[in-house]
């Protein structure tokens, strides 16, 4: 298998009048998706070079998806943007693309006012016209598996937009491993958190098409609204769900459950960031015969290197292990001298490295972070290995699995010693009262926010029982909630400004 059209149409061939992709307004089965990617595709394929970059200008949808695949039809690959962005970052994703023309609808002319877009803009309803097989097929001749599929920009420790690119052969070699290890199949609902600009619905999206599954699209709104979402998720029969961590705690933290559970569900899988122990014991509490799943991996390596099907109970203050690589991915640890760290228990801290075809093929237009990021794995002198260093520390724990403890840049030296943010938080989050937590290290202090009734002198005190002094939180912050950013992890930034 060559192409990510293949699963849409091997699917339409089984299934052409099934469902595949519904939002609140429409939905379009499986014949009806082939026929109208055709017919976009017909129309980019006679407009654009191979393998051009599209920057679309939507919200998720119906139209949106018919859009990513009749860019796939015409040759060239996707680039989904969220008009919410600021202009500035939004700016700069087309000047990284170096293109002169975006795709929109006629629905969001006055979201694309706002941008002052100098180049052209082509409506989607005008490129519906009729399906040339002639231009298909030339096309499909041309393609090869290490074609751009999309590019996902992300801004990564910079702050600086980088566009991930991803080809074919990657997603394809990652999907058919990632439907295999969770028994995805024809009979899921899958229920849509992620934005479309966001590496976590590319899973939800080629899951769906690979096995001839539904994908129900959730709107954005109903994530504020629990009632709402879980009145949706059991309308709309929802099976599974692969969302970001801050998506999930969501119901449990407004206690949603107490209204509906949303029995349907099979399977609960989150990433993102870590998923708090005590948010995670509700779920079970009222679901506890899903399959709960905690995946692990950066968008520089298609979605997801590792995974860890939790098969036993957690207490509040132990670590979730990330657990073991997929298949067909090396996933390792090095050391701050590029030697490999042992897989013995309770081993000493490395920055978790990927190797395989998932790893991406770089960033676009930027050679300079694509070489820092993307280089030759250091444990082989014989031939090109390249591997992606993702900026994360993790160890192994006594069963010999790999464990998540921060980011690289979460690691802060702090009166003479160095010290994780997560170990701090690892310690907030086993008081009973806390329900989430963030630390953050500016001004030379230690800064925790917390959602929870406890007031901050009995919190230090309690910390003061299990943290040193050095690693005790100068400043202690109680919030109502903790601000989101578009893809539902903590806004750190935001957290930032509570403090200057």
């Amino acid at each position: 298998m060559y192409n990510a059209l293949e699963y849409l149409e091997k699917s339409a061939a089984k299934y052409p009048d099934k469902v595949a992709f519904a939002d609140l307004k429409k939905e379009i089965t499986y014949s009806e998706l082939v026929a109208r990617a055709k017919a976009i595709g017909t129309s980019i394929g006679k407009q654009f070079d191979k393998n051009t970059p599209i920057p679309v200008f939507m919200e998720k949808g119906v139209d949106a998806i018919s859009l990513f695949f009749g860019i796939l039809y015409g040759g060239c690959f996707y680039v989904m943007m969220d008009l919410k962005q600021p202009k500035t970052r939004l700016n700069h994703i087309l000047n990284t693309l170096d293109v002169n023309t975006i795709i929109s609808s006629s629905d969001f002319e006055k979201d694309l006012q706002k941008l002052e877009y100098d180049g052209n803009t082509i409506m989607l309803e005008n490129l519906e016209g009729e399906i040339d097989e002639g231009v298909i097929s030339l096309i499909r001749e041309q393609h090869i598996d290490i074609d751009p599929l999309y590019g996902i920009f992300t801004s990564g420790s910079t702050g600086v937009p980088k566009g991930v690119v991803v080809n074919h052969r990657s997603m394809i070699d990652f999907i058919d491993v990632f439907t295999e290890t969770f028994n995805i199949d024809e009979n899921e609902v899958i229920g849509n958190q992620a934005p479309w600009d966001f590496d976590v619905s590319v899973k939800d999206i080629y899951s769906t098409i690979a096995k001839g599954a539904t994908m129900q699209i959730i709107p954005k709104q109903y994530f504020s609204m629990p009632a709402a979402l879980l009145d949706f998720m059991i309308e709309r029969r929802v099976t599974t769900i692969i969302w970001a961590v801050s998506a999930v705690c969501i119901i449990s933290t407004l206690k949603g459950f107490e209204y509906k559970v949303p029995t349907d569900i099979k399977k609960v899988m989150f990433s993102g960031e870590v998923m708090p122990i005590k948010h995670l014991n509700i779920w079970k509490s009222y679901l506890p015969d899903v399959m709960y799943v905690n995946l692990y991996g950066p968008t520089e390596i298609t979605c997801n290197c590792t995974y860890h099907i939790i098969d036993k109970d957690y207490e509040p203050g132990q670590v979730i292990s990330i657990g073991k690589p997929f298949k067909n991915e090396r996933v390792f640890l090095l050391d701050d001298e590029n030697k490999l760290v042992s897989r013995k228990a309770n081993s000493a801290l490395g920055e978790i490295c990927v190797s395989g075809t998932a790893v991406v093929m770089g960033y676009y237009n930027n050679k300079e972070q694509t070489q820092k990021a993307f280089c030759q794995n250091p444990l082989n002198d014989n031939y090109l290995e390249t591997i992606y260093r993702t900026g994360d520390l993790g160890f192994y724990n006594e069963d010999e699995m790999l464990c998540f403890v921060s980011r690289k840049d979460f690691q802060i030296k702090h009166m003479g010693h160095r010290i994780e943010l997560g170990e701090i938080e690892n310690a907030i989050d086993k008081v009973e009262e806390i329900v989430r937590v963030c630390c953050i290290f500016e001004n030379n202090k230690i800064h925790a926010f917390y959602e929870g009734e406890i007031d901050r002198k009995s919190l230090h005190r309690r910390l003061k029982e299990t943290l040193p002094v050095f690693m005790l939180p100068n400043v202690y912050v109680n919030i109502d909630s903790f601000p989101l950013n578009k893809n539902g992890k903590i806004d750190r930034g935001k957290l930032k400004e509570k403090i200057l």
